[in-house]
Order: structure tokens, then C-alpha cells, then sequence
């Protein structure tokens, strides 16, 4: 097969028959009719299942695999990728804030750059300035925390050569940060300047946002428990500077040591830093206890298609 076009549903009813006609528009347009259109319903609460299915029964393309529940966006993209067949994949979201259309520019300079990954970047981010802000700030954090060079406004739809697919789908953790593995998988990878729309809220709220970005942190680096030993470390040395200093004044100037106001101002320092560091401790082992149990990432109730 020429060509998988995989994208996830959620919330997603009123744009799946449109985001169909104009997919299967570039599909061909591509590949004439050696392509599948692969939907993965990640627990979408509205009738986007069943209008999907419908799909499967009008068009021999399309293959709907639902998930049983709701495992989130990161780990449906990873599912719907591992279905796909096709020697190219386009990756792109359902609510036609990406275009389907993308694909034939994208496959132009991946064939032109004789690269593996074409992705989007956005030329000016969405939202106010609070969203664009935060996103900035993002953007700017992870490669300092992380080490991973993420590309600023990256957007979800990609073009990705089968041996990059392959690759990108041997990592097998539990709590998966997408845009990471994106990176870290290698190969060549070039950006095109899109401008996505604004079609419906964002279902990503602040500390939706804050999640992913404590997940980014802790999946791909261990900087957060070296940062808890430097500054425990430093602690000491200024800790072990006053006891000396008190020492001095003690014994030297016969001076009682007096302080009630600094001495509960440093009890409360240290009370606080120690809950935030065991709190870093936490994340990390809860990380551990959901990679070590192997549960599946997500589990797949029921694939609908009529395809041969």
C-alpha cells in the first residue's frame, strides 16, 4: 500500500465526513487508489464512532479502529500509527484546524529534501497572548531541562517514510510523550511553515498543559534529581558556614546565639524544599511503577473496516 492517513477522533462528529471527502481528495491525488484512511476513536463521547463507522461501509478505505476508552491523544496517534500499512504515513488531526491537503506539499519536499519526515510548524502560534506566552515559555524550557531540541510550534501533522514509522513505534513506554519520541527517533526530519486554523476550543487546559510539560521533563531526562542533589549539597555547605560562624561567636566573642524568627524562617525552608524534593522523587517512581506493571498503552475494542 502507498499511502496511510492516520488521525484520531475526539469530539470530533461535526468534522469527520468533511475531513474524509478532502482527505480522500489528497489521498488520490497522491496515490490513486493505493491508500487507507485509518480513525481511531480514543473514547469520543459524541456520535463521532458511529459516524466513522458508516464511513467504513460507504468507503472500502477507511478502517476505524476503536479504542475501549478514552487513553488520550499521545497513545491513540501511537495505536493508530501501529495499524497503518502504508509505505508513506501522513499523521494529521480530525478537526481540520490542520489541512488534509497538507500532504501534497509535505510529499513534495520529502521527496525533493530526500528525507524521511516532513512536520508542520506553525508560522504564527494561535490563541491569546496568555496561550501563545505559556507555549514560548514551553518551548524555551524543554531543551534546557530535557536535552531534546524540540522545534518551536510544532504541529501534530507529519509525513513519515515506513522505515521512520517502524522505528518510531519500537519505543514501548507506558506514559508516552510523543513529541519527544518524535525527536529522539532520529533520521532526517525537515519543517514546512503551515498556518493551522481555529476551528473549536482546545481540549487542553492549563494544567493539562502543565502535566505535559512535567511529563516532557521526566520522560526524557534525570536533571530534576541531579538538581536535588546540588542543591541539597549547597544547603549543607551553608548550613555547615553558620554552624561554624555561631561556633566562633560562642566561644570567641561570648555571644548567645539569638534568632527565634531565622531559626523558624529555615525550618520552614528546609520543611518545604524536602516535600518538594520527595515530591520529584514521586513522580519519577509512580513513572517506574507504570512501566514495570507492562500494562498495555491502550487496549483496541473493536476494528470496523471492509477492506480486503
Amino acid at each position: 500500500m502507498r499511502l496511510s492517513i492516520v488521525a484520531t477522533l475526539y469530539q470530533s462528529a461535526e468534522y469527520i465526513e468533511t475531513f474524509h471527502q478532502r482527505a480522500t481528495a489528497a489521498a488520490r491525488a497522491l496515490s490513486g487508489e493505493s491508500y487507507e484512511i485509518i480513525l481511531v476513536n480514543d473514547g469520543s463521547p459524541d456520535a463521532s464512532l458511529e459516524i466513522a463507522v458508516g464511513l467504513t461501509n460507504q468507503d472500502k478505505h477507511v478502517v476505524v479502529v476503536d479504542l475501549s476508552r478514552n487513553f488520550g491523544h499521545h497513545k491513540a496517534m501511537m495505536t493508530g500509527l501501529a495499524h497503518s500499512r502504508g509505505e508513506l504515513v501522513f499523521l494529521v488531526d480530525s478537526d481540520l484546524e490542520e489541512e488534509p491537503e497538507w500532504l501534497v506539499p509535505f510529499h513534495a519536499q520529502l521527496a525533493s529534501d530526500a528525507c524521511d519526515v516532513v512536520y508542520g510548524v506553525q508560522a504564527n502560534r494561535k490563541g491569546g497572548w496568555f496561550e501563545r506566552w505559556t507555549g514560548d515559555l514551553f518551548y524555551s524550557l524543554l531543551p534546557k531541562i530535557s536535552g531534546i531540541d524540540m522545534p518551536r510550534s510544532m504541529v501534530t501533522a507529519r509525513l513519515m517514510t515506513r522505515r521512520y514509522v517502524d522505528a518510531l513505534l519500537l519505543h514501548r513506554e507506558r506514559e508516552i510523550d510523543i513529541g519527544g519520541l518524535w525527536v529522539i527517533t532520529g533520521y532526517e526530519q525537515r519543517p514546512q511553515v503551515v498556518h493551522k486554523h481555529h476551528t473549536s476550543q482546545t481540549t487542553y487546559s492549563l494544567g493539562h498543559k502543565f502535566a505535559l510539560l512535567v511529563n516532557s521533563i521526566t520522560a526524557f531526562s534525570n536533571l530534576p534529581l541531579v538538581a536535588i542533589f546540588y542543591v541539597g549539597l549547597a544547603v549543607f555547605l551553608v548550613a555547615a558556614a553558620f554552624a561554624i560562624f555561631f561556633i566562633l561567636q560562642w566561644s570567641w566573642l561570648d555571644a548567645p546565639v539569638s534568632g527565634w524568627t531565622s531559626l523558624i524562617v529555615s525550618i520552614w525552608l528546609l520543611g518545604g524544599m524536602m516535600i518538594s524534593f520527595l515530591g520529584v522523587i514521586g513522580i519519577y517512581l509512580a513513572k517506574m511503577f507504570s512501566e514495570v506493571k507492562q500494562r498495555p498503552y491502550t487496549i483496541v475494542r473493536k476494528i470496523h473496516a471492509n477492506r480486503p
